[in-house]
């Protein structure tokens, strides 16, 4: 079970089941390109959130944060678009369509609260 207070380990498991899913998609032509943009997207979510939790400075976590947010957001549109393309995985892939606008908010009230000092 993921802590939920623990944003790095919450973004793992979510890069985690996002390539687990991307990886076991048929292989059409439309899926394959979703499967590269998809991939590329995710992967630098948990990347740069990384690259954060090491940042000596303010400025530099804003920016890799932001960096976690942008391709956070990209990663929701591939995922979105993969359950309307694929009819058949729509159902199953409403949890993690939930946990990625869910860590996409508290990606932003991280960015928020570290803009206005209160982290």
């Amino acid at each position: 079970m993921t802590d939920k207070r623990d944003i790095h380990e919450r973004i793992y498991r979510f890069v985690l089941r996002v390539l687990k899913l991307l990886e076991s998609l048929p292989k059409t032509a439309i899926n394959l390109i979703i499967i590269d943009q998809c991939g590329r997207a995710v992967t630098s979510v948990g990347a740069n959130d990384q690259e954060a939790d090491a940042c000596l400075s303010k400025r530099d976590f804003l920016v890799k944060y932001g960096f976690v947010k942008k391709e956070l957001k990209e990663t929701n549109y591939w995922i979105r678009l993969i359950a309307d393309t694929n009819p058949l995985l729509k159902e199953r892939m409403k949890d993690l369509i939930k946990e990625g606008q869910e860590i996409l908010l508290i990606v932003s009230s991280i960015i928020n609260k570290t803009r206005k000092g209160k982290i």
